[in-house]
Parts: C-alpha cells; structure tokens; sequence
C-alpha cells in the first residue's frame, strides 16, 4: 500500500527499490519510467536523484523506461515528466537518504539530525565516525513502500538542481550508440511492411512465392492484409517491398469525405456536442457589443526526420523489443494481447528515436517488428518508409475554433463563448479499452479499431485550454465531439492547446483593436494571475514592445500568451515577422515561468525547440487527402521549417525555486502561432485565422 498525498507516479510503484540500487562499484543506479525523447529529461531526472542522495552526478546512472526493472510511469507525455516523475524520484531519493542516515545514527548512537551525507559518505562532522550509503546497503531494506515522511532538501541548500548539466544523451548521440536504428544483434536481419494503399483497403491477391524467392529474402509475414518481409540486407528488403508493391492486388477503401477547408469540413461530420466547462458569476456588466470569429488548424503530421523503427528478438522464450516507445509498459502489454502470450513473456527497453511529439509511429513499428521475428525466427530491424510515417502514422486531429465575445461599456470582456468541432485527441496504445496499434487492424482474424474517446478536463483533449486563463465574468465551452475520423488521429504535441490558444490569442487581439486598446495592455486588464502577468511584462520589456506602434507592410510584431493547460508553465512570446512572398518569422522573445528550474539550460532547449516546431505547424505543415487517400506522401508534398529559415530566438526564465516544478514542453506551441498570427495583422492589417499561413492563405485573407 502507498501513502496517500504522493505523486501518481510513487503511488503506482512504491516499492523504493524500483526506484535506487546501490552498486558493489560504489556507483548508485536510480530507475525512471520517463524516458529520452530529446527534451532533456533524463539529465534532469538525474540532477533531482542526485541532489537528494548527495552523490555527484558522476557517480549516479539512470536508467529510463526499462520494462525489465523501471517502475510504470504510464507514458512520457502531457509535459508531466518533472511534475510527477521528478516529484516521484525527489520523494524516493530523500526517503532513500533518511533512511540510511536513520541506520546510521543507531550504528554511531548519535541522533540522525547530527549526521551529514556528502558524495554518499555518511558522518558526523568534526569525528571520524565514518560510513556510506555502499557500506550500509546490506544492512537498509529498500524492499519496503514509500511513506512519503522525508522532506526534499529546501531550495537553499541545492548545489546540482537549479544549474546547467550536460545532456547525458548527446555523446551517444553523435557517436551513433544510442539509437533503435544503429543496433545490430547476431542474425540479425532487416524488415519492411507493405500497407495497403489506403485506410481501409483489404488484401486481394499476393504471389508470396515469388516474393520469398527475391535476393537475400528470408521471411515474409501474411496475415490479412498484413504483410511484413525480412532480408539479409537493408538494399535487398527495399527491393522486396518495392516488387511486393507492385505485385499486390487490393480491394478499394470506402470513399473519405470531400477535402476542402476544415472550417468548412469538420462541422459538417456528424458529432455529438456537450458543454465541458462553463462559469457564471452574477451581475456583470451588460453586454453592448458582441463580435466572433471562427479559426482552424489542419490535421498535422509528427514529421519526425528520421523514421520510425523497432528491433525485436525470440529468445529463450521471451520477446524482447527495443523501441523508441513513449509508454514501454503499456507497448508491452498490447503486444502480448495481439500475440497471444503473457505479459511476462514481453520485455521493452527504451532506445532513442528520431524527434518525438506525442503518439507516433513508435508503438505500431515494434509490434510490426515483433510479428515479422515470430515468423521468420530471427532477429528483425523493421524501420517505416517515409510513406509510412505520412500516410499511417497518427496524426494531431484537425480542428475547428469559434469564438464570441460580449464587451460592455468599458470595452471589457463579460461574456466569452468558445466552441470546438474536433476528433480525439488520444488513442495511444492502452489507453481506453482495445488494441492501438495498426498492424492488429489489418491482421486475420482483425482486432477492432477501439471507439474513440477524449482526455476529460482539466488536463482535456481537443479542449485543453479551451478554458480561459483571463477573469471573464461568464464563459462557456462547448464540444462538438466527431467520432468517425477522416485519418488516423492520436496525441500530437499539446492536443487541443495548439489550435485554442491560437484562437484565444488571436481573437483578443482583435477584441484589443476594436477597442482601441493595446495588445498587452488589453490582457493585463483581464489577468488576475501575477505571474501571468509577469511572464506578459518580462517578454514585452526584452522584445522591445512599445504601445501604439504601427506596422509598415513589411514587417511586424505580435504576442500570445497562455498557461498550458491552465495548470503547468506559463508562457508568452514575442515574434517580429518579415513579410514578402512569404512569413518570415525574424525574431522571437519567449517569457517562462515553470517553477523551481531543474536544468536551465535544458528548460532553454525546449523552448527553442517549441518555437521552431510551431513556426513549421504556423506556416507550411498541413496533411491533405482526396475521395481515396492521403496524398500526403513525401517531403516535396509536406514541407518543414528549414535551417536557414530559424529566427533568432531568446529565452527568458523566471525562476521560482521555492515552487514546484511546472512541465514546459509543449508550453510555447500555441503561443507562437497566436504571436505570428498577431503580427501579421501589425504588418498587413490582414487577420489570416485559418492554419497554416501560407502565401495562398495570407492573399485569399487579404482579397
């Protein structure tokens, strides 16, 4: 039984011994199920292990997101990974230190408040009563439930949390050690998964035979319209699919809903509409100007440059995968559903991966991997296609915003009414009932696609921030929830937060110019919430905004602003925007408030990162389809921000060290797309409010 009042995280796994073990070495190795996906936080998780233990980071290991020994943290998603990981290894470790520092005040008969732990050696200051932590493992049970009794050490006396440490994972990075992609096993061969041409075509006719007898061909997998291939060689599987391909004969896929705008597309699906949040306080203002308007985003693609990819091996009875997985536990259960076998039986060990964003291709490509290995016998290296990760892979569902505001005499919002059309926003594998994972669709006999259903608030889905962070006196939130999807959709990078705020942000920038007010001026009337405020004033101070500045029709400035998720880092940004045949974004100044800082340089990096990620999704990225399929299928026909088009960025951090940390991963997104949107209209005069802005968008807005 776990304590009550302790993280998620700790609760689910108490046992303190899945989260440090103390080596014969004199090295100590704490566990995490948050795992590397480029944003740092395995460097983080350390620092926090190691200030709590008092060991220098040279003597701490970590390992991350290991089945066979880290404890299930459900997925390294939501920005939670310091919010509930780091809180979960800051009260393991400091228990893990009271603990022996308990053991050995009954060894010296001296009281516990006397003793000092520094680099793992235990003493009493000026004697030479002397012990470790390694002195003392035998003697300390880490067998036992946390409690949650010790007390993390106070801000002031952090010499490891609060300054920049070297990413951990970078020199394994460059030298080609840590990614799934680089592994090689003995017998290993390489693999390769023939789709369908479309979401719900079905396998009609394939001469297998002729498939086998291909160069260096030494499996192949048919089930359904599953079809998966193994070769000796990289060249030689290729080769295969393309000859598969060509050989393949399939029955057509119903006919998707006509393209066309998604402001146009997505409110005439059939949807099921609720209020999800609503606030009324009695006797504001009365209303004497109402405005609206309606925004949209399209269905945007994770587009990580490298492709998804998953090394499975039978061996001794037991399968072993090594993924790029946000959620091992959860992979591994899945799986052993889809193959028939127990749990134990499964084993997933977390290897790097191309840039993650949220529900991938990660998942689906260890199962595809795991099917080919059972059949062929060998170990398999299965990697995706380009095609693949466009065409197959979840993508962040499409929505549609539309906003009303009711203003009273003072120009001041009373009323604010924000309606969402969108699908769900989470179908990862383990979440709700069923298999989420493609190959299980298209096996023989197939498992059924699970129903569709939304995170609820308020952490939410396509309403996540929905909820205004600003002191409206009434407002309410309506959900049109539309089940039957068009494309494949899951978690993409902040879910709804992305197209709400840019809503929210863009909309009260409308609202501040009709009322002749100042962009920034106009959200401070409407905050109550000082470190909003504070994070609005810093970005507008270090990005040099000045009241009542005109755009000259080349260049402009904006803002957005938000608290993701009304409950993690607080965020705004500042972009100044060049405009010719196209957006070019120049300058961008992020303000960021997330608690106690953990690793500033780190926090840093994730910031920038968002911002390059949403000036892409802001200007080029959008998935298109016909009657038939998605046509989007290369880089030619889904373009991404390119190096020579990142602005200068700068980066601002507030820190509060006394508070708890507060997740910033996906803080910046919608921020930067509001700003961009914003300064357009300080540039042209033009409010472009459907997504991306790209040149076709921003004349047809001007016409």
């Amino acid at each position: 039984m776990s304590a009550p009042g302790l993280p998620q995280s700790l609760k689910t796994n108490p046992q303190l011994d899945r989260w440090v073990r103390f080596n014969a070495d004199r090295t100590v190795t704490v566990y995490s199920g948050k795992v590397e996906l480029g944003q740092g936080i395995v460097t983080a998780i350390a620092q926090i292990a190691a200030e709590e233990l008092d060991v220098s980071l040279a003597r701490l290991a970590i390992v991350p997101g290991d089945t066979r020994c880290s404890p299930d943290e459900w997925y390294t998603a939501g920005s939670q990974s310091i919010e509930v990981g780091g809180a979960a290894m800051r009260l393991a470790c400091a228990e893990v230190r009271l603990l022996f520092i308990e053991e050995a005040a009954r060894r010296f008969e001296v009281s516990a408040a006397e003793l000092r732990v520094r680099d793992g050696a235990i003493g009493l200051p000026g004697t030479d009563l002397a012990t470790s932590y390694w002195d003392l493992a035998g003697e300390v049970s880490l067998a036992r439930a946390a409690t949650g009794r010790a007390p993390p050490k106070p801000c002031v006396e952090h010499a490891i949390v609060g300054k920049s440490a070297p990413r951990r994972d970078i020199r394994a990075k460059i030298s080609g050690a840590a990614f799934v992609h680089d592994m090689e096993l003995p017998g290993m061969v390489y693999g390769r998964v023939l789709r369908p041409p479309a979401q719900g075509a079905s396998l009609k006719s394939l001469d297998q035979d002729a498939i086998r007898s291909l160069p260096g061909v030494v499996g192949l997998c048919v089930s359904g319209s599953f079809v998966a291939i193994a070769a000796t060689r990289e060249e030689q599987v290729v080769a295969a699919l393309e000859a598969a391909r060509a050989a393949a004969q399939w029955h057509a896929a119903p006919a998707l809903p006509e393209p066309g705008e998604i402001s146009a597309v997505l409110p005439a699906l059939p949807s099921t509409r609720s209020i999800t949040s609503a606030k009324q306080i009695a006797g504001p203002d009365a209303v004497v100007t109402w405005r609206e308007a309606i925004y949209s985003k399209p269905y945007i693609a994770h587009a990580s440059i490298g492709l998804s990819c998953a090394l499975a091996e039978f061996k001794d009875g037991k399968l072993t995968i090594w993924s790029h997985t946000q959620g091992p536990h959860h992979l591994r259960a899945q799986v052993a559903r889809v193959l028939g076998i127990a749990q134990s039986e499964v084993e997933v060990v977390h290897r790097d991966g191309a840039g993650c964003y949220g529900h991938n291709g990660a998942d689906d490509v260890a199962l595809d991997a795991a099917l080919l290995a059972r059949a062929c016998g060998r170990p398999v290296l299965l990697q995706w296609t380009r095609e693949d990760e466009l065409a197959w892979s979840p993508c962040g569902s499409a929505m549609v915003v539309k906003l009303r505001a009711g203003l009273d005499a003072r120009q001041r919002i009373v009323e604010w009414r924000h309606e969402i059309w969108s699908h769900t926003h989470l179908k990862r594998p383990g979440w709700g009932e069923g298999v989420n994972l493609l190959a299980a669709w298209h096996m023989d006999p197939p498992f059924a696609i699970p129903p569709a259903k939304d995170a609820p608030l308020p952490t939410g889905g396509a309403d996540r921030n929905a909820v205004p962070l600003y002191d409206f006196p009434t407002h309410e939130v309506a959900y049109n929830f539309i089940a039957d999807m068009p494309l494949r959709v899951s978690a993409l990078r902040t879910l709804g937060a992305y197209a709400n705020i840019f809503a929210i942000e863009c909309f009260l920038d409308e609202l501040a110019a009709a009322s002749g007010v100042d962009s920034i001026a106009f959200r401070l009337q409407h905050l109550r919430d000082a470190r909003a405020c504070a994070v609005i004033e810093t970005a507008a101070a270090v990005a040099g905004w000045k009241a009542g500045t005109a755009g000259d029709s080349a260049r402009g400035m904006g803002i957005g602003f938000a608290r993701y998720k009304n409950l993690s880092a607080y965020c705004a940004v500042i972009v100044e925007i060049e405009v010719a045949e196209k957006i070019r974004v120049i300058r961008a100044v992020a303000a960021v408030d997330a608690g106690q800082i953990v690793n500033p340089d780190g926090l840093k990096n994730q910031i920038e990162g968002g911002i390059v990620q949403a000036i892409s999704w802001t200007l080029k990225e959008a998935l298109r389809w016909d009657r038939e399929r998605v046509t989007t299928r290369s880089w030619e026909d889904y373009p991404i921000l390119g190096f020579d088009e990142v602005p200068q960025i700068e980066v601002v951090l507030i820190d509060h060290p006394e508070l708890p940390g507060l997740g910033v991963g996906e803080c910046v997104a919608g921020p930067t797309a509001a700003a961009i949107g914003n300064a357009l209209w300080h540039a042209l005069g033009v409010r472009a409010r459907d997504l991306p802005f790209t040149p076709e968008r921003v004349a047809r807005a001007m016409s």
